[in-house]
C-alpha cells in the first residue's frame, strides 16, 4: 500500500510507502536494507506512465522502520495510507512469507525468505499494490521473470535453482533471485486509473489493518 502523488512541473509520480517491521526477527539493519532493496527493484524499470495526456516518470520512495514490540492498536487504527506492517519471524505456518490479500497493508514474513533474496519483499510489495501472480506459471522461453512470479514457477534452466535439474523437479523451478520488476509490472498497477484528488494525491492499495500474533509450531 502507498500514497501516490503527481508532480506535474517535475513530471514525476512518486509512490511513498513506509514498512514497519515487528516481531522477534526484526532489526533496524534489516528494515533499512529491505526498504532500500525493494525501492531499487521497483525503480529499476525507470517506467513512464501517461496520466491525463501527460507523461510521468514513476518513482518509489520506501522507508523501513523497526519496531519489534509494535502495539496492535497502531495497526488496527492506522489511517495513513503510506504505512504497512509486517511481522518477521523464523517460523511461519506454510513455511513461506505472505501478505493479507491483494491491495493490503499487512503481512507475515519468514526471515529465511528475506535473507535468501532481495526479491521476496519486492514481490510481496507488489501484492500490497494490487498485483496478483500471473496465470501462466510455465515461462520457458521467456527472457526474464517478472517480480510477480511465485516460487515453483517452471522456467528455463538458466533461471532455475539448479541449471542441471529437470523442469519441475527438485531444483528445477524459478530461483526467486532472478525475478525483476519490469515496465509491464508498472503498467499493471494501472496508475492512470487512480483517483487523484485536487492536490494530485491518491491511495494505492487498501487498509487490511491485521495485526499478526507470533505463530508457533503445532498451533
Amino acid at each position: 500500500m502507498g500514497e501516490a502523488t503527481l508532480y506535474p512541473v517535475d513530471g514525476q509520480l512518486i509512490i511513498r510507502s513506509v514498512f514497519y517491521f515487528y516481531g522477534d526477527s526484526a532489526t533496524s539493519e534489516l528494515a533499512d536494507q529491505v526498504a532500500r532493496d525493494t525501492a531499487a527493484h521497483w525503480n529499476e524499470p525507470q517506467a513512464i506512465v501517461l496520466i491525463k495526456k501527460k507523461e510521468y516518470a514513476v518513482r518509489f520512495d520506501i522507508e523501513g522502520i523497526c519496531e519489534p514490540g509494535l502495539a496492535p492498536e497502531k495497526v488496527w487504527y492506522n489511517d495513513n495510507p503510506r504505512l504497512n506492517f509486517f511481522r518477521i519471524e523464523e517460523y511461519v505456518v506454510g513455511n513461506i512469507s505472505f501478505v493479507d490479500g491483494l491491495g493490503c497493508n499487512t503481512g507475515y514474513l519468514k526471515i529465511d525468505n528475506l535473507l535468501q533474496t532481495s526479491t521476496t519483499m519486492a514481490h510481496e510489495y507488489g501484492h500490497t499494490l494490487g498485483l496478483h501472480h500471473p496465470p501462466q506459471l510455465d515461462i520457458r522461453g521467456d527472457l526474464e521473470a517478472s517480480i510477480m512470479y511465485p516460487r515453483g514457477t517452471i522456467c528455463d534452466p538458466r533461471l532455475q535453482y539448479n541449471i542441471a535439474a529437470a523442469a519441475g523437479e527438485d531444483g528445477g523451478t524459478l530461483d526467486p533471485r532472478h525475478r525483476k520488476v519490469t515496465a509491464n509490472d508498472i503498467q499493471n498497477l494501472r496508475l492512470h486509473k487512480l483517483d487523484f484528488n485536487a492536490r494530485g494525491v491518491a491511495l494505492i492499495g487498501a487498509f487490511s489493518s491485521i495485526y499478526h500474533a507470533k505463530q508457533l509450531p503445532g498451533f
